[in-house]
């Protein structure tokens, strides 16, 4: 909690001790993939060193008073003159790449406006340029930005495989749009602010002294490997289903928006395994109809 938010109430902070389990089983797919990607030990301690103090220093100053290195030093255990070294270094970066921005932003107006989609809501076909207001893949970039031409565009969508164009020379989004892949770039962004967000708000939620973020899942144990399969790719549905009816909602709505500093993002996992897969303890018997995580908390 931010020690500049002032005196509200809050709940009882949890111990080192109650974080030590819960730390321990979401960091160790996070260390499986620093494994899988090379990142060493050594190379993660000094981030976390980074991050530490630079938490610390931005987040738990108290308000009127300058944050020290000793009170740094006191907050986080690292000693006064490596808090001195760090200073400054280690910030986070909430900047997403400009190539990811512009990507996201023309997608998710493909997905959205009346223009650019069908009857079903799903993104029409475009054709590479059109006569007077009909839709097409020219028309579709420039409403998002003119800075950049659509022919640039779809030469980079098109060798990064987001589109295919048809016998009919129209051109047509794909799924790898939704889904980075590959050495496509967008997946370490969305890697580092869908975990952050998640994991943001499910911090809230056990820290905060009244219900805010929606963070719930439903899950089933000791079920089959085939009705999982199937489970999952139901969810995927019905996922997809929310994810493009909020992205319509927000997309029109942007219309009448004076604009500001305030962020949003709705997100949605699935995730599956066997039940030994994470050496996880079994739990007797099958979930019936569970919901598991806290709706709210805030700071």
């Amino acid at each position: 909690m931010n020690a500049k938010s002032g005196s509200k109430a809050a709940a009882p902070q949890p111990t080192a001790a109650k974080l030590h389990a819960p730390l321990a089983r979401l960091l160790r797919p996070l260390v499986r993939l620093c494994i899988r990607s090379g990142m060493t030990f050594p190379a993660l301690a000094q981030l976390l060193r980074e991050l530490f103090v630079n938490v610390a220093e931005h987040d738990f100053a108290l308000e009127g008073k300058e944050q020290t290195d000793s009170r740094v030093s006191l907050l986080t255990g690292i000693h006064r003159k490596e808090v001195a070294r760090l200073r400054g270094a280690g910030a986070p970066v909430h900047e997403a790449p400009a190539a990811v921005s512009l990507t996201s932003a023309v997608i998710a107006r493909w997905l959205a406006a009346p223009e650019f989609t069908d009857a079903k809501g799903e993104p029409l076909a475009l054709p590479r340029t059109a006569e007077g207001d009909a839709p097409s893949f020219e028309q579709l970039v420039a409403s998002v930005t003119k800075d950049v031409r659509p022919r640039a565009v779809l030469d980079e969508w098109v060798d990064r495989k987001l589109v295919t164009i048809n016998d009919s020379d129209e051109i047509e989004l794909v799924e790898a749009a939704f889904v980075p892949s590959g050495e496509d770039d967008r997946k370490w962004h969305y890697l580092g602010r869908n975990l952050h967000d998640h994991i943001a708000a499910a911090a809230q939620n056990v820290t905060g002294a009244a219900p805010r973020f929606l963070e719930r899942a439903v899950h089933y144990n000791n079920i089959s490997p085939k009705l999982a399969k199937r489970l999952e790719a139901r969810s995927r549905e019905l996922a997809m289903d929310a994810l493009k009816t909020a992205n319509r909602e927000a997309n029109r709505a942007l219309g009448k928006d004076k604009g500001g500093d305030a962020r949003w993002n709705f997100g949605i996992y699935i995730y599956s395994e066997d039940a030994d897969g994470e050496a996880e303890a079994k739990e007797g018997g099958k979930d019936s109809s569970k919901e598991s995580g806290k709706e709210g908390g805030s700071s």
